[in-house]
């Protein structure tokens, strides 16, 4: 095991000094086939139909080129995050072959320094063994070697580094692709919204049908009664009755109110709303709300659903014991986690969760799910703010 980690160890160190040294070979590899390419396109003048063959075969192996570069910078520069290439080269990845042979030639010539260095330290150390060099002499070689060594290590690193950013920058989307990714995205989110209101809108329905209407209707037929009783007390206990459905009523009327717009958010913030909220809760909440600045309305409200849809399947169907939201910033995102200790199985494609995903993404939000059988169930809202 001890073992095992310290080959990963230098591994580590050594990757990257290893990668830089890949990238000058594979700079030669790509210098020639640019050069092979440039003096293949003038065929294009004299011959058009070879010209488009010859047009095939360099995007053909253009983009082999770009993936073994792809290849290389994710596993020896840990450029994880780098856009997968295409089968077939583009222009803009013909671009970044050329581009590439910068941070090809910075390699080359810092190891052809190294080298030299090495040489000269091997003159030195030479001169040392045969007493040619004074204490003083000595000292003052290895201070200035080891200067020049430190100053090749960071140069190497810069190289790196500035072979990722050529990367990252040509590799990805040119502006017109990134244009339409966005238009797309914002044409989903627009119709995901849409979906959400009316399922919404269908809910409260619902909730005014099943739920108001008919112990409203419940309350006229009480009423009623009471009306036809002739006997005082029956006619007081039929009022008494009536006032505590009354009293129900308008409790269950608030509620479908805050659904359609948490007014309470006009006077409070985030984490005081949801403290009332969690005193009617049928289960334990415990709330732990830290936000340096009172987030836009648009952001609270969507928190708020979430986690009050959060805290419904927590009753209803997660047979909870404890629910604990946390709301915080971090790295320029609003996290908000809602936590409970249930049996599991929420479904994020329901339409309660599928529903609130799409209000988070209209606001460029992310929600994640997780709710394996069993329990426990955390649901991640994250939101971007200023």
């Amino acid at each position: 095991m001890v073992g095992e980690r310290q080959t990963g160890r230098w591994w580590l160190r050594l990757r990257l000094p290893l990668g830089v040294a890949t990238g000058i070979a594979t700079a030669v590899v790509e210098f020639a086939f640019l050069v092979v390419a440039a003096a293949a396109s003038s065929v294009r003048v004299v011959a058009p139909a070879a010209g488009r063959r010859v047009a095939g075969l360099t995007d053909r192996y253009g983009g082999r080129l770009v993936r073994m570069e792809h290849g290389r910078l994710t596993g020896l520069l840990a450029a994880a995050d780098l856009p997968a290439p295409n089968t077939v080269a583009t222009r803009r990845q013909i671009g970044y072959l050329a581009a590439r042979l910068l941070p090809g030639a910075l390699g080359l010539l810092a190891y052809a320094v190294l080298g030299v260095g090495v040489v000269l330290a091997g003159i030195v150390l030479r001169a040392a063994v045969r007493g040619e060099l004074t204490l003083l002499d000595a000292l003052s070689q290895i201070a200035v070697g080891a200067v020049l060594l430190l100053l090749n290590v960071q140069a190497v690193a810069s190289i790196a580094a500035l072979d990722v950013r050529l990367a990252r920058r040509l590799l990805g989307p040119g502006s017109r692709a990134e244009l339409t990714r966005r238009v797309h995205e914002l044409t989903t989110s627009r119709a995901g919204v849409i979906a959400a209101v009316d399922a919404e809108r269908q809910r409260i329905e619902r909730d005014l049908h099943d739920g108001l209407q008919q112990r409203l209707v419940a309350l006229g037929m009480l009423l009623g009664r009471a009306r036809r009783a002739r006997d005082a007390d029956r006619t007081h206990a039929l009022l008494a009755q009536a006032h505590e459905d009354v009293q129900r009523a308008i409790e269950e009327l608030r509620e479908v109110a805050w659904r359609v717009y948490p007014s309470a958010l006009d006077d409070s913030d985030l984490g005081e709303v949801l403290t009332i909220v969690a005193r009617g809760s049928e289960v334990p909440v415990r709330i732990r709300c830290e936000l340096p600045v009172r987030p836009e309305r648009q952001v609270e409200t969507v928190l708020y659903f979430v986690a009050c849809e959060a805290l419904t399947n927590a009753a209803k169907h997660a047979a909870a014991t404890l629910v604990t939201v946390d709301i915080g910033v971090r790295d320029g995102w609003i996290r908000m986690r809602v936590h409970d200790d249930g049996v599991g199985g929420a479904e994020p494609t329901g339409r309660g969760l599928s529903g609130l995903a799409r209000r988070v993404a209209a606001l460029d939000g992310r929600l994640l799910v997780t709710s394996p059988a069993g329990g426990p169930t955390t649901v991640l809202a994250q939101l971007p703010c200023d």
